[in-house]
């Protein structure tokens, strides 16, 4: 499976904001700015957040985005579906069922043995991505690069 490169851009941006104070908005340009990403389409993600109520959005010139919600309150599963929609990754086509083995048909069981097990793997990935949520992953990053919030809030400081 192949996520977006917007899902990584919406999980560092939800970082960012964190670490840019609860009480300051920041827009898509400046969260772009930061890690020189092109303004409208990580807007288009920031939007997706909006919709799925992890980031709240105030129009206007001193508006931007703020997190809706504590950071060990949003799973990396959320942004995901937010981001990506929340369809499976894999789809069953029942191709066991076309072809020249089309007739053997009514020999197949009604679950697909690929199919299920597809469907494990699945769930087992969103299981894991739902139980990680983005303040151990704050907590990570900062123990990797200690002075990345106060860098990061005196840049937009600056600007």
């Amino acid at each position: 499976m192949k996520m977006s490169e917007g899902v990584e851009w919406a999980l560092h941006s939800c970082v960012n904001l964190a670490w840019s104070g609860p009480d300051r908005a920041v827009s898509a340009a400046r969260l772009a700015a930061w890690h020189d990403l092109p303004a409208a389409y990580l807007n288009k993600q920031l939007q997706a957040l909006a919709r799925a109520g992890i980031v709240t959005s105030t129009p206007g010139p001193r508006g931007g985005f703020r997190l809706a919600r504590p950071l060990d309150a949003i799973s990396l599963m959320d942004v995901v579906v937010a981001v990506e929609g929340a369809e499976d990754a894999f789809r069953c086509t029942e191709i066991r069922q076309q072809g020249p083995g089309a007739g053997a048909a009514s020999g197949y069981p009604a679950d697909c043995a690929i199919a299920h097990a597809m469907t494990r793997a699945e769930l087992a990935w969103r299981r894991a991505l739902a139980a990680q949520n983005l303040d151990e992953i704050r907590q990570q990053a900062e123990r990797q690069a200690p002075e990345a919030p106060e860098r990061l809030r005196a840049w937009l400081a600056t600007r």
